[in-house]
């Protein structure tokens, strides 16, 4: 990825570790800078800071490439990486969605992924600065939370 481009991934209650493994995964394959968790999003060490044997099982060992923290306030979080000037792109179906190979990117872009059922909350697709949308041309409404990461990191960044 050329060094001029710059990628953060959030991933906010996310419950599967599976996804989260292999988010990591595909994180580390696009060059992703980062990974911050919020929510219930869990992370590859639990709490006495062993090492998560169900998450390094998909991740495949990105977990310990892809620096990665837990932030426990997903607003201040967002506000504080704006105030970086980093471009806050959340991947949800909205009204206000625009089509992910339309979708803006900047040189400092942050990936907000949300919950496999729920996506993420109103609250947080009002401070984004674009709501991006894979559409979906079969019956199914969406994609597997982990596959939707990829497309758009692929699609959407400097790799």
């Amino acid at each position: 990825m050329p060094k001029n481009q710059e990628n953060i991934v959030i991933l906010h209650n996310i419950r599967s570790v599976e996804n989260v493994g292999a988010m990591f995964r595909t994180a580390d394959a696009a060059g992703v800078n980062k990974i911050y968790l919020t929510g219930y999003t869990p992370a590859p060490l639990d709490r006495f800071g062993r090492k998560r044997k169900d998450i390094s099982k998909s991740a495949l060992g990105a977990e310990e490439f892809v620096p990665w923290e837990v932030k426990k306030n997903l607003p201040i979080l967002i506000s504080n990486l704006k105030l970086d000037k980093y471009y806050i792109i959340a991947v949800e179906q909205d009204k206000k969605s625009v089509d992910y190979k339309k979708a803006k990117k900047k040189n400092k872009n942050v990936f907000i992924m949300g919950s496999e059922v729920l996506g993420l909350p109103k609250s947080i697709l009002k401070i984004a600065d674009v709501i991006a949308e894979i559409p979906m041309k079969g019956k199914k409404e969406s994609l597997n939370v982990s596959v939707a990461l990829g497309i758009v990191l692929f699609r959407m960044t400097d790799y």
